[in-house]
């Protein structure tokens, strides 16, 4: 079994990365970003990945099938800046294999 998946993502300044992010080690995508380093340290996830906080928020531009949003999601998103029809919060997107090929947009910082 193949441990990871191909997903895009465009960073803050507009460019474009395509990464292989692990399936085996419970990561969620705002983890991922870290990792990478796809934003400036202390810029996203400053809560921890709780939904705590809207740092991590993302547009996702492809038409995967996501869990559906929970409650402290919500409420996070309605109070965020910058918020799009699908806008989601990273931390809330754990990787697996079913979001090989995921695309998404990093918003701007609040």
């Amino acid at each position: 079994m193949e441990a990871d998946i191909k997903i895009k993502i465009i960073d803050r300044d507009g460019i474009h990365h395509e990464i292989d992010a692990p399936t085996d080690m419970a990561m969620n995508l705002m983890e991922v970003i870290k990792v990478y380093e796809l934003a400036p340290e202390g810029t996203i996830g400053i809560c921890g990945g709780m939904a705590m906080c809207a740092s991590c928020q993302c547009y996702v531009n492809s038409d995967h099938e996501l869990p559906d949003m929970q409650d402290d999601e919500e409420a996070m998103l309605s109070e965020a800046f910058y918020v799009k029809e699908n806008s989601r919060l990273g931390c809330q997107i754990q990787i697996t294999p079913e979001m090989e090929g995921l695309e998404v947009e990093i918003a701007p910082e609040s």
